[in-house]
């Protein structure tokens, strides 16, 4: 119903209106007697093989939803109904920033894909902190990261460090994204000696807390091999917790997409199937070269249950989806669970 009716509807409208439009949708559902209820009895595959213990975290299944969905944690306890194992809120900066002018989010129709330069808009710490204090504890939380768009290079790890411990009783693993591509200076957020600074420091600010919660390195799917190997070896010298791999793409290469369409929309990053498979070779070189010694977390084109178990097949732990989730639909989440099971029999 989602791919016949639904999706053509929605695809009618700008992406961004529809993406709100979509959140009042769930919300309205969410408050209609037993209609939680009814979504959780259609789309969550509920079996303990499905369960995954990574970083000191148990999750009740390797599918969760990736960042720049609900970035506010708005609908975090609504779409833990649909079957996610974990939701990753965010981007969250210290401060609520506009983003990118609009026009900012594209469908690639043809190909299956996303172009979007947000800019990470969000609404900042307090915000997203009275949403999370309305958590059911239904879903494992996770807290994407990131820098004002205003801030100068010298107060980046200031940014960081801030929305750090402004979240952290409130999720349950830390993601730092130094890899979106639609946001300034992002060459230093790049450059390996900054990153064990930034590590370092969040490291640091962990160790204080009562309880540790496990830190994640975001990165890009257009990595080259000698920067793949700067990864690894950036894991092995601050031992952070995972990778997760990847964001979205600044190539345009191979999109059925026309040249005046592209040149139409601009910069930005791309996401869905157009990455898939370069996103699966990044998570194959890391667990390959590392010989598998930290956990990755695969996103990127995760469009069918075969896309998902590709990505598992490679080396990742767990995954995410966004993209995919847009154009298959929530029916999704219970294929990739159906086909993990299948697999493992």
């Amino acid at each position: 119903m989602y791919k016949l009716i639904i999706r053509p509807i929605l695809f009618l409208f700008d992406p961004e209106k529809v993406h709100y439009f979509t959140f009042s949708v769930i919300q309205f559902l969410h408050k209609v007697p037993f209609v939680p209820g009814i979504i959780r009895s259609v789309f969550q595959v509920n079996n303990k093989r499905l369960e995954r213990k990574l970083f000191g975290i148990t999750f009740k299944n390797p599918v969760g939803l990736a960042a720049g969905f609900d970035k506010n944690a708005v609908i975090y306890n609504e779409l833990a109904n649909f079957g996610f194992g974990f939701i990753e809120i965010g981007t969250v900066t210290p401060k609520g920033q506009v983003g990118n002018p609009k026009q900012r989010l594209f469908r690639l129709k043809d190909d299956k894909g996303i172009i979007n330069r947000m800019g990470f808009n969000n609404d900042g710490i307090a915000p997203a902190i009275e949403n999370l204090k309305k958590n059911k504890g239904q879903i494992i939380i996770g807290g994407n990261l990131g820098k004002n768009t205003g801030t100068s290079p010298e107060n980046y790890t200031h940014d960081y460090c801030e929305v750090f411990s402004a979240l952290h009783q409130y999720v349950d693993y830390f993601v730092l994204n130094v890899s979106c591509p639609n946001v300034g200076s992002h060459a230093k957020l790049n450059d390996k000696a900054y990153l064990v600074e930034l590590i370092i420091a969040c490291q640091k600010l962990n160790e204080k807390e009562e309880k540790q919660k496990p830190i994640l390195l975001k990165i890009a799917p257009d990595l080259n091999d000698v920067q793949l190997d700067e990864i690894i070896e950036l894991v092995a010298e601050t031992k952070i917790d995972g990778v997760i791999a990847s964001n979205t793409s600044t190539t345009r290469d191979n999109l059925k997409a026309s040249k005046e369409r592209l040149e139409q929309i601009g910069n930005g990053g791309v996401s869905g199937l157009p990455i898939k498979a370069q996103s699966t070779k990044v998570i194959q070189y890391l667990a390959d070269n590392s010989k598998k010694a930290f956990p990755i977390i695969g996103v990127g084109g995760i469009h069918s249950a075969e896309d998902a178990l590709e990505k598992i097949n490679a080396g990742a732990d767990l995954v995410q989806i966004y993209t995919g989730f847009i154009y298959e639909g929530p029916n999704l989440i219970k294929k990739i669970n159906r086909a993990i099971l299948k697999q493992a029999n």
